[in-house]
């Protein structure tokens, strides 16, 4: 698990180590990543299960990260299901976002989570089996306002995991998207402190997960082997929605969207008429104020 010191990371962790799982978990932090070790260590079910940890940072150096990981199946055997949860996220208008910013954020969202898929591809064809996940956002299926560099990155994380789907599926390997609404994190928390108004605006248009929550969620979905994994009833329309050419894990799945895409595209667009209603009053209000300063 990538990003596994906090957050949805290390609850999806946890899930898994309930299950009997061994589990590795990778990020930059050591002090965080060793807490979150004897934390996970409580939920054990027999006395062989094992967490290990790594830090590293996986959105730099390719190389290292391929190390790393082949020194963790060394001591743990080969990954079964590899979880890419890393990442971070920059609020702001799209002029007043440093340009490094959008840099940084590709770099972690996304070539954090190529890297680790990369170095454990090979093993997985080679064993004829494997699941891995990535961690995308709802935000990577809508662009919404104070995300312009944020939604980008994960909306690239859909478009890497649809082709590298159709490449490992006849090796028994499954990809699973997840794309989890804001959910109470240490993340989602210093991010609120940045956000714009009309950002915090659109986002209290739905409630706050918990990640334990979602994490049950993601956790139960790759193991099924499913493409999409949402959360909530506006994670299922948003996913009806922006199903596109993704894959399908069962006939059913495909009839659902069929069937729903027209009536959640009428819902969507009232969705989409409050948002712009949203930025239009914040503009108003704001050019208001601009207005009376300068008169005062």
């Amino acid at each position: 698990v990538t990003g596994g010191s906090s957050g949805i990371g290390k609850c999806i962790a946890i899930e898994c180590y309930k299950q009997g799982a061994f589990i590795t978990l990778i990020a930059r932090d050591e002090n965080k990543l060793l807490q979150t070790k004897k934390e996970i260590e409580k939920y054990s079910v027999n006395d062989k299960q094992v967490v290990l940890c790594i830090s590293v940072d996986v959105s730099k150096d390719y190389e290292q990260v391929e190390n790393v990981l082949k020194q963790a199946q060394e001591k743990l055997g080969p990954v079964d299901m590899l979880v890419n949860c890393a990442g971070t996220s920059v609020t702001g208008k799209f002029e007043d976002i440093e340009v490094n910013s959008f840099e940084r954020l590709m770099a972690v969202n996304y070539l954090g989570s190529v890297y680790p898929s990369r170095a454990v591809i090979a093993t997985m064809k080679e064993r004829r089996m494997g699941r891995i996940v990535f961690v995308s956002s709802q935000a990577g299926q809508l662009g919404l306002f104070g995300y312009t560099a944020y939604s980008p990155t994960k909306f690239a994380l859909r478009g890497l995991a649809e082709a590298l789907q159709m490449e490992v599926k006849p090796y028994n390997i499954y990809v699973t998207v997840a794309y989890p609404p804001d959910t109470d994190t240490p993340g989602f928390a210093e991010e609120s402190k940045t956000k714009p108004l009309e950002t915090k605006l659109i986002s209290e248009t739905s409630s706050v997960c918990q990640a334990e929550q979602v994490a049950r969620v993601i956790v139960k979905d790759a193991i099924q082997g499913n493409f999409n994994s949402s959360v909530g009833s506006d994670g299922y329309m948003l996913s009806i929605l922006t199903s596109g050419m993704s894959p399908v894990t069962s006939i059913t799945e495909g009839l659902q969207q069929v069937v729903c895409m027209g009536i959640f595209r009428i819902v969507g667009l009232f969705y989409l008429g409050s948002f712009d209603s949203i930025v239009r009053r914040c503009m108003m209000q704001r050019e208001k104020s601009e207005i009376a300063d300068k008169t005062e």
